[in-house]
């Protein structure tokens, strides 16, 4: 299938924001512009795709053709002579793991094949994408975090950075590695503004964060809020920090295919309780606590409940 760009990003499964994006397309320069009515847009959005019959939509055919009915086309997309978009999104019950828009400049618009081909791949791509999430439990930390002290930037409503600290800088570099001469690619925090953006604009109502994983060191939370100062109108603080156990749970359970109930009991089990406790707490009883584990360590592929804790929340750390 012909395609002439293409932006490919993985998403926080339960937020559905951007975390890790890969992209190819003419208008790199504009690339907040891009991301900003990304965000925007309420047509083809990947969000209403992941709840829609089919993970795919074709921009010719919901535009009828007239593509200046797309705001991305009508602000940014007409300047590079874009012919069509095909749109996919990566979804399944336990989150949103990724969606690819495909670029043509020239020649017909994508067809119906075209949009059935991609319709067939989007089940075992997300299959994929989870796995490889949950693989990156697996790896221990190795490396130190790239940098000590508050990692924040200051981005504008087009998103433009305006200021950053020099451990953001350290940390966009290990996010998205960029040569040492190079500024660092401030995609990901890019995307988690542009997400308050949309909620500000009641386009979506998914949270402004996103974890990511840094190889060989741990998962991170990009989280993005509006700065309450008369002198900071129309600027956003976007912080870097690592996860926190919670999330770093529920991520866990969800790139493992853990159901709602194995999720609650894998937070009861970080938290110490024993069989008696779970039982007790979910109601529930305590051979079907056992039943609950076995599940989850045939799902994780570990044995004992210390393994998976520690997969889940990582090494405990050492004392000083």
């Amino acid at each position: 299938m012909g395609f002439d760009a293409y932006v490919w990003l993985l998403t926080d499964p339960a937020t559905t924001v951007g975390s890790a994006p890969l992209a190819d397309v003419p208008c790199l320069p504009q690339l907040p512009t891009l991301i900003r009515l990304k965000y925007l847009t309420t047509m083809n959005r990947w969000t209403t795709l992941a709840n829609a019959r089919a993970p795919v939509a074709l921009l010719h055919r919901t535009t009828g053709g007239e593509l200046a009915r797309s705001r991305m086309y009508r602000e940014l997309l007409h300047r590079f002579g874009i012919r069509d978009i095909a749109s996919v999104v990566f979804a399944d019950s336990y989150g949103c793991w990724g969606f690819l828009d495909l670029w043509r400049l020239d020649g017909d618009p994508f067809s119906a094949n075209d949009a059935d081909l991609l319709s067939a791949v989007a089940d075992p791509v997300c299959r994929a994408l989870r796995r490889q999430q949950a693989m990156a439990f697996g790896f221990s930390s190795t490396a130190p975090n790239p940098a000590d002290g508050p990692a924040v930037l200051i981005v504008d409503d087009d998103l433009q950075v305006i200021s950053r600290t020099t451990a953001a800088t350290q940390w966009l570099r290990s996010l998205l590695p960029t040569a040492p001469n190079q500024s660092p690619i401030p995609a990901a925090a890019l995307n988690v503004a542009a997400q308050l953006l949309a909620i500000e604009a009641g386009v979506d109502n998914h949270a402004a964060d996103a974890r990511a994983y840094l190889p060989g060191r741990t998962w991170v939370t990009l989280r993005a809020s509006r700065l309450d100062s008369t002198g900071a109108v129309g600027q956003m603080a976007v912080s870097i920090e690592e996860t926190p156990a919670g999330a770093r749970l529920d991520l866990f359970g969800r790139s493992h295919g853990l159901s709602g109930r194995e999720r609650q009991l894998l937070t009861m089990l970080a938290s110490g309780a024993d069989t008696a406790a779970i039982a007790g707490q979910m109601h529930i009883a305590d051979y079907t606590v056992q039943d609950h584990l076995k599940s989850i360590f045939a799902k994780t592929s570990l044995s004992g409940r210390g393994a998976v804790i520690t997969a889940a929340l990582g090494p405990p750390s050492n004392p000083d």
